[in-house]
Order: structure tokens, then sequence, then C-alpha cells
């Protein structure tokens, strides 16, 4: 049972941690045929992430399965490695499995989070912690983590890289269906970021 769906979260609350769900699932393995229709279903408003949206929206409903496949492999998996490593290890200390990510382990064993054991990429990947933020807001895994906790997380492990990363994937050579996906991650951690700024004063 999703502890969730039995918990009150206000709207502004639920849209954010709907938009980070949609970043982690679209992060964590190339959409199938379904999942861009969704995407082609979105709509933005005159807002920069809104205006994200709606140029990722547009370039869903010209986009085949098996081509934003390759794509995905090509920017992450590829022979050997991506053109892009999507860890908080590797943009904040330069090597993959690095004390970014033992800090991350600490502070999600703290929250009562483990890694799904058919997950096999360590934790720091941008689409895991895009997923953990979604499951704090709405409470996932019990009751939702306080904004104070959420913000502390978000400062730790998303705030130091996830918007270069983002902005990375906007102009990696190899992003057409990813490069607004890029834009619209990017916008988000700024509105985030200063979101929580405003809630710290910090």
């Amino acid at each position: 049972m999703n502890v969730a769906t039995h918990i009150q979260i206000p709207a502004e609350d639920r849209q954010r941690a709907d938009l980070y769900n949609f970043l982690g699932v679209i992060l964590s393995s190339p959409p199938d045929e379904i999942m861009l229709a969704q995407v082609a279903g979105l709509s933005g408003d005159d807002t920069d992430l809104g205006q994200a949206i709606t140029i990722l929206a547009k370039l869903a409903k010209l986009s085949k399965p098996k081509m934003v496949e390759r794509e995905f492999n090509n920017l992450f998996i590829g022979v050997g490695r991506g053109e892009l490593l999507p860890y908080a290890s590797y943009y904040m200390t330069g090597f993959l499995n690095e004390k970014p990510l033992a800090t991350l382990r600490l502070d999600m064993s703290r929250l009562g989070l483990a890694r799904s054991e058919t997950v096999f990429e360590p934790e720091d990947n941008i689409a895991s912690l895009m997923e953990i933020m979604a499951a704090m807001i709405v409470g996932r895994f019990g009751e939702p983590v306080p904004l104070q906790e959420q913000r502390n997380f978000f400062n730790t492990h998303i705030a130091p890289w996830a918007r270069v990363f983002f902005a990375d994937l906007e102009g990696a050579e190899g992003s057409v269906f990813y490069a607004p996906v890029g834009t619209v991650g990017r916008t988000f951690i700024e509105v985030e970021a200063e979101a929580f700024r405003m809630s710290g004063q910090v």
C-alpha cells in the first residue's frame, strides 16, 4: 500500500513532487511509447520552466522510442561510459563512489530510505536523487519530510551539482530529446534553490 495516497499534501508540494518524480523517471531509463505520449500531452505556462516543458512536449510528439533509447544510451551508458556521468560524486569530486555517495547513504539510512534491490546504479545518480526528493515531499515511505529536512537534503546532495549537470545535459553533443529535459531540470533546480533560500533565509 502506498502510504502517500492517504496523506493530504498541499497542491504546490504535490506539483513539486510530480516534477521531481518525472525527472527521476525520465533520467532512469529511456521513455517507452506510453511515456512519450504522456510527455507529449504536457503543457506549460509563460514562465521559463513552463516554456521548457512546452518545448519538451512538442519534441516528444516527434520522437520515437527507439530514437530516444539510442540517445539515452549514448548520453548515459555508451561503450565504456556515456557522454555524461550523472553522479554527485563525479561532479563534486571528479571521481565515482566518493565521499558524496557515503554521505548520501548515511542520510538515506537516517531517513529510513534504502536502494531498491532491482536498482544497481549508485544512489547518487541524478535520477535516484530526484526520486528521493519526490518521496520525501509526499511521504512515500511514511510521513512527509518537514521542509527544513527537505532543504537540508537538497542543499547537501543536489544544489552543489545538479544545476551544472542539467546545463551539461542541455548542451551535450548527443542531446536532442534530452536537451529540453536538461532545461526543465536546470530551471526547476533554480526555482527550488531560491524557494529553499527564502524559506530558510540562508
